[in-house]
């Protein structure tokens, strides 16, 4: 391991930005991290210091990293250093570069950057494109990159770099090569939390029987919302963002089926839709996902307990407890900050319904004429199970950014 020996860096101190710091201060893995700010803050280093000790979600940094009882963790402000000593780890700031390849990550002596701004997801753009690219990081002085969102390319369906991967930490997370990868997407929150949910039905059931899957997360807001009602700029065609999250559930749209497809090729075959519901709750969100499972003569019907007792064994041969099942009824706060799982499995509220599909031979394109003649009838049944199943995430600190430190910490160790 480089314990103790490497440094980090950050750039963007959002939500994901700050809580990554959070998070790896109490890892103390890496001896330093320097966060990319790129512009002033307040009135100086104390009101930097100001906002990242304290969180109107997850509490005081002290609480979270030692429990109520603790003191503040931050000292040794330095204002002319721009740093400060967050729990006996130097954390800097640079307050200067705005672009990717402006930052001087190897004056700093920085090999692993995370990018936590959510503005540079494109790494098919060079490094001298004009609003900046995520490959400015590798020109700036970086070896890696972990970008902490999904990539989004301009032009869509275009192949994506042999340089790039996108995993997600207990599914695909082996298909990161250390050799040949140097731009890594850690997917979203909620393709996390989808990622462990889909992976223990298709190791038990097979693609193959699964014949549509649709989802719906009723997500917690994020800074795409507005507070209050807002005119729309020019152009913009949802005026659904522009809308207060205060007031109102907003529906909005999601990326994760597409990204689902990167970590787990299986889906490829399999009919996805997948829907999104901003809520207003700061985080905590909730993914509920809706199966058609062909039954099979020779096993079991799958009913609820099947389901249940699928994601209870993933659960207890998972070493690293990113999936979790219970049986409790949980509501969206209960989650936040811990466990630190992917995704909660809540038992309690799993359904299933078993009913005939039928299935007309004679619709089918290309089937065989001759074949339909010789059959009594053209209208096959199957006995098919519709399964629903509900799965939390912290779509902040507990699940996206644990396993967001993980995936930086495991690149980490093979640098």
């Amino acid at each position: 391991m480089n314990e103790g020996k490497m440094k980090i860096g950050v750039n963007g101190l959002g939500r994901i930005g700050k809580l990554t710091v959070w998070n790896h201060v109490g890892r103390r893995y890496f001896n330093e991290i320097v966060v990319n700010i790129g512009r002033q803050a307040g009135t100086g280093m104390k009101d930097v210091a100001h906002y990242l000790e304290r969180d109107s979600t997850y509490g005081a940094l002290h609480t979270f990293l030692h429990g109520y009882r603790a003191e503040p963790a931050i000292h040794d402000i330095d204002e002319a250093a721009g740093s400060m000593v967050v729990d006996g780890v130097t954390v800097r700031f640079l307050r200067e570069a705005r672009t990717p390849q402006d930052i001087d990550w190897k004056a700093h002596d920085v090999r692993l950057v995370v990018d936590t701004t959510g503005q540079f997801l494109d790494p098919t753009l060079p490094v001298d494109t004009p609003k900046g690219s995520v490959r400015g990081h590798l020109e700036a002085g970086a070896e890696k990159v972990v970008v902490s969102a999904p990539f989004k390319t301009k032009h869509e369906g275009a192949p994506m770099p042999e340089d790039t991967i996108t995993t997600v930490m207990g599914v695909n997370a082996n298909d990161y090569d250390p050799k040949r990868h140097r731009i890594i997407s850690n997917a979203s929150c909620t393709t996390t939390c989808l990622a462990h949910m889909m992976k223990p039905l298709l190791n038990a059931f097979g693609a193959k029987r699964i014949l549509s899957a649709s989802m719906a997360t009723v997500h917690a807001a994020t800074g795409s919302q507005q507070v209050l009602d807002r005119l729309p700029k020019a152009g913009k065609t949802d005026l659904r963002k522009n809308r207060s999250i205060l007031n109102n559930i907003i529906l909005t749209s999601t990326g994760a089926a597409k990204a689902l497809r990167l970590v787990i090729p299986e889906m490829e075959n399999i009919g996805f839709i997948a829907e999104s519901v901003r809520v207003p709750v700061s985080s905590g969100s909730l993914i509920i996902l809706v199966l058609s499972i062909q039954e099979s003569p020779s096993e079991e019907p799958i009913r609820r307990g099947v389901i249940n007792s699928v994601y209870e064994q993933a659960a207890q041969l998972d070493p690293n407890r990113y999936l979790q099942f219970t049986e409790k009824q949980n509501v969206s706060g209960d989650i936040l900050g811990a466990p630190k799982a992917a995704a909660v499995i809540e038992g309690n509220e799993t359904h299933t319904r078993t009913a005939d599909l039928s299935l007309d031979l004679a619709n089918i394109p290309g089937f065989s004429k001759d074949i339909l003649k010789s059959l009594p009838d053209t209208v096959v049944r199957a006995p098919v199970t519709q399964a629903v199943i509900y799965g939390w995430y912290d779509n902040e600190m507990g699940s996206y950014v644990n396993m967001l430190g993980d995936r930086i910490v495991s690149i980490a160790e093979n640098m």
